[in-house]
């Protein structure tokens, strides 16, 4: 689809949802819908079910972490209509206590994509039947891919021999007092290397 069709299509959209979708822009011939994340549902079900439309093939939903903006959050979604042949991406903006809508009652496929970003990033999709995390442990403190997680995260996990089970352990980042050398190996070192001794002078 050209720019020009993905500007009309913007437009309908935003006009058919009013208060719903609150903008749209085109870029790198893709379609961006801005929406109320409180009216997912609705939106959802206008794309997949209106005949302009028919977005009917849920590809992906997840999050994008600005922490710096009050409303810290980018729920984004994705979806595929095989008669317009494009994609539409939603945006919404929401922060750590927003609940955002399931869509899992209108595209069931999105089950496990909710609670990936619930796990992840923290979002808290209200309405889904079994939000739980996916990918990290049962007991595991904090969202991972918040831009404020520590890289090291706060506890590590190893099997212990002796005890004969898992353990968990905070993070213990020791490290010894080290001389790092900083010269290129073309000038050459001004003190003597392992091996030195056996070049002729």
């Amino acid at each position: 689809m050209d720019d020009g069709r993905l500007e009309a299509l913007g437009q309908t959209i935003v006009s058919a949802l009013p208060g719903a979708a609150i903008g749209h822009s085109v870029a790198f011939n893709q379609l961006t819908v801005t929406v109320e994340p409180a009216r997912i549902v609705e939106i959802v079900k206008y794309l997949r079910d209106d005949p302009g439309c028919r977005f009917i093939n849920f590809t992906d939903i997840t999050a994008v972490d600005y922490p710096e903006r009050a409303k810290r959050f980018e729920v984004v979604y994705h979806f595929l209509s095989p008669t317009l042949n494009t994609r539409i991406r939603l945006k919404a903006e929401a922060d750590e206590t927003t609940q955002v809508p399931s869509i899992i009652d209108v595209f069931p496929g999105a089950d496990w994509f909710e609670r990936e970003a619930y796990d992840l990033y923290g979002v808290i999709f209200v309405g889904h039947p079994d939000m739980r995390r996916i990918l990290t442990d049962y007991g595991f403190d904090g969202h991972p891919l918040r831009k404020d997680f520590p890289t090291t995260g706060f506890v590590e996990v190893r099997y212990d021999d002796q005890e004969k089970r898992v353990i968990y352990e905070p993070v213990r980042l020791n490290q010894e007092f080290r001389k790092f050398d900083f010269l290129s190996p073309w000038e050459g070192a001004d003190y003597p290397l392992p091996g030195d001794e056996k070049a002729t002078k």
